[in-house]
């Protein structure tokens, strides 16, 4: 992956914390803005690198079609993202003032980030320094985008998150992606 496609696969992932930042925007009072916002960042960016540790382990068995393992991956979240974003809400109560439940909704909203570390292993970084800078992009563009759509949400509430529809784009971007990973390397093995 180039610095451009890392770049839009930061922003992909941050979807999901840009919509449960706005949501819990009209809740939050502006103090707890900033630690949802670290929490965020800080979660989006440790998730790659433990997929990627973990499959390290296994790379030399996988390598023949680990290109196929990236772009499932993408394709599967990347799908599973369009298909919420059609979905009806469902009214959920949590207070996002509390520390557990942002640290709740870092984790769980960085869950995909755990795969698109497998799919970094699957696509050639095979050292930790080749994360260094995907994982500082990942971790500052999510925490940027909770940040911007927390403040959205307290300005303008649950308006925002109605047109938007921010995983509906998140989605097709990392089709895009995985569609962009499979072409590259069947063109490569060619």
């Amino acid at each position: 992956m180039n610095l451009l496609d890392v770049i839009f696969l930061a922003i992909a992932l941050a979807m999901d914390c840009f919509a449960v930042s706005i949501v819990s925007g009209v809740l939050t009072q502006r103090r707890y803005i900033p630690r949802m916002s670290v929490l965020f960042g800080f979660f989006q960016a440790l998730m790659p690198f433990i997929g990627w540790l973990g499959i390290s382990f296994f790379r030399e068995s996988i390598e023949e079609f680990d290109h196929w393992i990236a772009f499932t991956l993408l394709l599967l979240i990347g799908g599973n993202m369009i298909r919420e974003s059609f979905s009806d809400e469902e009214e959920h109560f949590f207070n996002p003032l509390r520390f557990r439940t942002q640290l709740l909704l870092a984790v769980a909203t960085s869950i995909d980030a755990l795969a698109i570390g497998i799919s970094f292993a699957c696509t050639g970084y095979n050292e930790i320094s080749q994360l260094i800078l995907p994982i500082i992009i990942i971790g500052v563009v999510s925490s940027g985008f909770s940040l911007v759509g927390t403040k959205l949400g307290a300005r303008f509430g649950k308006a925002i998150a109605n047109r938007l529809k921010p995983e509906l784009l998140g989605g097709l971007i990392l089709i895009a992606i995985g569609v962009k990973i499979l072409i590259t390397h069947l063109i490569e093995e060619s």
